[in-house]
């Protein structure tokens, strides 16, 4: 195999942001979990709208996630780490393409501030990887639990009769879960406190405004 260039690193940087922000996710094969479910009639217009800005949190997480591990594939040290990275941003490009089509069906959107947490998390993503893989990995583990935890939070919140949400939401806290088992058997260290306090204040900051723009 012929090493990857700077320029291509380049192109299949912009390649994936392009495709996390505007579609054209590169999935699995995995089905959308909610498909077998017939499309909900009895929602209020106040349910469908409360859905909806949990759904747009839930997507927005996941375009941070995506930005997360491709900065850090970028500059993991080892090869077996950086394939770890791509096989878990693949899984979370069909939570994307799952949130994105319950939103359309909730007649709602993705959040206009979706290029600005990409930038960010992308950002994150690459010092942690270039600070070395056992960080790198501890910041990927952190990162899937308080987003566990954000769907906990979420299943609560949900409109009862919302079940294409819910079994969507349930299917990514297991590959969340799954994530980092992954993380931390490959060598992830523990964060130090202050450094996931601040990872939760600015998960915070991004669900407080998403759920509305």
């Amino acid at each position: 195999m012929f090493p990857t260039s700077p320029v291509d690193k380049l192109i299949s940087v912009t390649d994936n942001a392009l495709r996390t922000l505007f579609g054209g996710y590169q999935v699995t094969e995995r089905k959308n979990p909610s498909d077998h479910l017939a499309d909900e009639s009895k929602l209020s217009a106040q349910e469908k709208s409360h859905a909806a800005g949990l759904m747009r949190i839930n997507h927005c997480g996941e375009v941070c996630a995506q930005a997360l591990y491709q900065g850090q594939a970028l500059t993991a040290k080892l090869p077996e780490v950086r394939e770890k990275m791509e096989q878990s941003a693949a899984e979370e490009n069909d939570h994307l393409q799952w949130c994105s089509d319950r939103l359309s069906q909730l007649d709602s959107r993705t959040s206009l501030l979706n290029p600005l947490w990409y930038a960010s998390s992308f950002t994150i993503g690459a010092v942690a990887g270039a600070l070395g893989d056992k960080w790198s990995l501890g910041f990927v583990a952190e990162t899937e639990h308080q987003v566990v935890k954000h769907l906990d939070s979420h299943l609560k919140q949900l409109p009862q009769g919302d079940l294409k949400s819910r079994v969507i939401i349930e299917q990514m806290k297991q590959d969340e879960e799954h994530h980092a088992t992954v993380a931390i058997e490959a060598g992830g260290a523990a964060l130090p406190a202050p450094v996931k306090l601040v990872m939760k204040s600015m998960a915070k900051v991004m669900t407080k405004t998403v759920y509305w723009v």
